[in-house]
């Protein structure tokens, strides 16, 4: 049992002038007693678990104009109930769903129909004959009817927590981790249109890592017009994963998910889980809170304790912010998201207004919100603004609402449960007529590659922010596009300034990316890219072997770049020149990496493999790539630049300058991560050769240098927080 939870049962008692020490954080005496904030509403009995809870789900929806929750009536069970507005109540509409009080629900609203989840929870391990069960009803005239069939049944075994989502075929789909001994499964499933029938639950397909602790949780989401997304936490490694599925594709083959890291990090996941979707938004977004451990065993008060993360599916890439703070000592958060205001609406646990700091995260107290811009999301210091607050008993925990975006038509409302006095409490409130203000789009896009001999056809890819309704490139050499993400053929050499200029109703923005065309034959004066190789080990080996790049020839010059896990040494091979050997990114015996570069002159019998041999069995992943044009004297034309960020936080890295001393002289340099998904963009202007698929992620790019001098600095951009190295310096161009 968690300390959140038992200690929510020990501040149930009335509020004493007491000092309780913990984690460095203290409870202090309390002030003055707190107003009550927000509106009570029914008392309840009967259900063993608080029935707002759990985390991921959402029991509110909006429908004809009106709020509707799955309530708990004592006496009846689940039950559908309206919000009446004029008079600040819940109406039961006497439409019953499941009468087990051990369930929790999550529900889903699609426009027609109204979808009921219902798992019977236990936080240990789940227990086969306890069904989770489908609910589906249609409406009219301000009447639910239970449909024929139903309910049918998702899984035969009890979780802590059960969510769904439906696709763009009609297949409602639902996630939810099954624990088993020290270990919990992710599983997944997916019905017939309609939720009618459901298959056999599945373990998550092409997952890295589908069984976290017993204490993790999932969460499925669907989102971008035709994807399904489901999150979970693994405690044990400090991963949220992320995987992904085409709507239409097999449900079970491994190639039809895409499974990444979302955050990696020590002690960055707890189990507390909450994501959205914004409907109708041309990017796709999905927006997640997530809970961290930083607390844990931590006096430090600005740790990050609630963080958002933002995943964006034109780039496959993930931007994390700080909700909260571990001084700020929330917990269960959820997220809403606002379309009249163009906001992230946080909503968290934190102690009530009337206590003075608190023990550690997870105490009950009152319910507070949190806002920032949905296209910038940062947050301002401290809880927030209390939304929910029982003056009389600080006792209020496990806000939920619905899934859907809310607008100045809905207004916002949440529901949260004081379960010392038993009785739910909500917060209604409008959004006004929409933001006054609309915010003209912050235009930005990606170009890959940026630079290649001719004919080089280059992919546009949009990634502007804010909502654009149209698009206009200019490429820079007379053609234009009104396509959001075109594919361009340039036919001469040059260097060319693309443009794109993205307009909402609001206004318009634009921005601009080089494009460096070479001539054919060559890819920099003297220095050309002959080809590239790249291998990982997922396993273990004491050996790195890397296959010759294809077409390489006696007086090439090879550079190669590895990242291990761990902390092992390498003997540098015969006929090999490190870069650098073994630049650590928080390596120890037990836990970070060590990113590995060197480079060698093709001699005249050269094997087909390369091989390093290192002093412990690792994990690695590497690459090389062959270049014609270099001094086989002197390869190198610059000293060697390296940065580490090992905070696991990092979604960038910047490697100080270099100086040539030659003209045509390619800069060249590479990243390596302590994790095996990948995720690293090279440098603006540069060409990203290789990056490797597992094991440890190593990427290696380069850039030409036309006239000698000091190159500026190269920044590589992630796809997710990470710990990394990297490294830098220049080719030489032969005489």
């Amino acid at each position: 049992m968690k300390k959140s939870r038992w200690l929510s049962q020990l501040l149930a008692l009335p509020i004493v002038a007491c000092i309780i020490a913990a984690g460095g954080l203290v409870v202090g005496a309390s002030g003055a007693q707190a107003a009550s904030v927000g509106t009570p509403s029914i008392a309840y009995s009967g259900v063993l678990n608080p029935p707002t809870a759990d985390k991921p789900q959402s029991k509110l929806w909006w429908n004809d104009g009106s709020w509707w929750a799955n309530m708990w009536k004592t006496g009846s069970g689940w039950s559908i109930y309206r919000l009446d507005r004029g008079t600040d109540t819940w109406v039961d509409t006497g439409v019953r769903s499941d009468s087990r009080a051990s369930t929790s629900s999550d529900t889903l609203w699609d426009g027609t129909h109204l979808y009921i989840a219902s798992n019977v929870v236990t936080a240990g391990a789940s227990a086969a004959g306890q069904p989770a069960r489908l609910y589906r009803y249609s409406y009219s005239n301000g009447t639910y009817t239970r449909s024929t069939g139903f309910p049918t049944t998702i899984s035969n075994n009890s979780s802590e927590s059960l969510t769904i989502a439906k696709d763009s075929t009609g297949a409602v789909w639902a996630s939810w981790t099954q624990v088993s001994g020290t270990t919990s499964t992710v599983y997944v499933n997916n019905s017939a249109p309609g939720g009618t029938s459901w298959g056999a639950p599945f373990v998550v397909p092409g997952a890295a890592d589908p069984r976290p602790t017993p204490d993790d949780l999932s969460a499925i989401v669907a989102f971008d017009g035709d994807e399904i997304g489901i999150m979970w936490t693994d405690q044990a490694t400090g991963t949220a994963w992320w995987a992904t599925h085409d709507d239409g594709e097999s449900a079970r083959a491994a190639s039809s998910w895409q499974v990444k890291e979302a955050i990696k990090g020590n002690k960055k996941v707890d189990d507390h889980l909450n994501i959205k979707a914004l409907q109708a938004d041309p990017s796709g977004r999905v927006y997640a809170a997530v809970k961290t451990s930083l607390n844990d065993g931590s006096n430090d008060p600005n740790l990050a304790q609630l963080v958002l993360v933002v995943f964006k599916p034109a780039t496959g890439s993930f931007s994390q912010t700080t909700i909260a703070r571990t001084g700020d000592c929330v917990s269960r958060p959820q997220i809403m998201l606002d379309t009249a205001n163009n906001l992230i609406r946080a909503f968290h646990t934190a102690p009530s207004t009337s206590v003075s700091g608190c023990p550690f995260s997870g105490v009950a107290g009152s319910i507070y919100e949190k806002t920032a811009s949905m296209d910038n999301p940062i947050f301002g210091a401290g809880r927030g603004t209390p939304v929910i607050e029982d003056g009389a008993s600080a006792n209020m925990n496990d806000v939920t609402s619905t899934k859907q975006s809310v607008n100045a038509a809905t207004g916002i409302v949440v529901m949260a449960s004081n379960n010392v006095t038993k009785r739910y409490w909500f917060s209604d409130r409008s959004l006004g007529s929409g933001n006054p203000d609309p915010a003209a789009p912050t235009a930005s896009f990606t170009a890959t590659p940026t630079s290649g001999t001719v004919p080089l056809t280059v992919s546009f890819t949009d990634t502007s922010v804010g909502l654009p309704t149209s698009w206009a490139w200019n490429f820079g050499d007379g053609s234009t596009s009104t396509t959001r993400n075109p594919s361009h053929t340039y036919s001469a050499s040059g260097t060319y300034t693309a443009r794109l200029t993205a307009t909402n109703a609001a206004g318009s923005s634009s921005t601009t990316r080089t494009i460096t065309v070479n001539p054919s034959g060559g890819t920099s004066p003297g220095i050309s890219v002959r080809s590239s190789t790249t291998a990982n080990a997922t396993t273990a080996t004491s050996t790195v072997a890397l296959a010759a790049p294809e077409g390489r020839t006696a007086g090439d010059v090879l550079v190669a770049s590895f990242t291990t896990d761990l902390n092992p040494t390498v003997a540098v091979p015969a006929g090999w020149t490190a870069i650098v050997n073994g630049l650590g990114i928080n390596s120890t015996t037990t836990s970070g990496a060590r990113v590995f570069a060197y480079y060698r002159v093709v001699g005249s019998a050269d094997p087909a493999t390369y091989t390093w041999t290192v002093s412990k069995a690792v994990k690695w992943g590497g690459g090389i790539t062959a270049y014609d044009g270099v001094s086989n004297t002197t390869p190198l034309d610059s000293a060697v630049a390296t940065a580490v960020n090992a905070t696991y936080t990092a979604t960038s890295i910047t490697v100080p300058s270099v100086t040539t001393s030659r003209n045509g002289a390619r800069l060249i340099g590479g990243v390596g991560f302590d994790t095996a998904t990948p995720g690293a963009t090279a440098p603006t202007g540069w060409t990203e050769r290789w990056e490797a698929a597992n094991g440890q992620i190593a990427e290696q790019a380069d850039r030409a240098q036309a006239t000698a001098g000091a190159s500026g600095t190269a920044t590589w951009t992630f796809s997710a927080a990470k710990a990394a190295g990297a490294w830098r310096t220049a080719l030489r161009p032969a005489a």
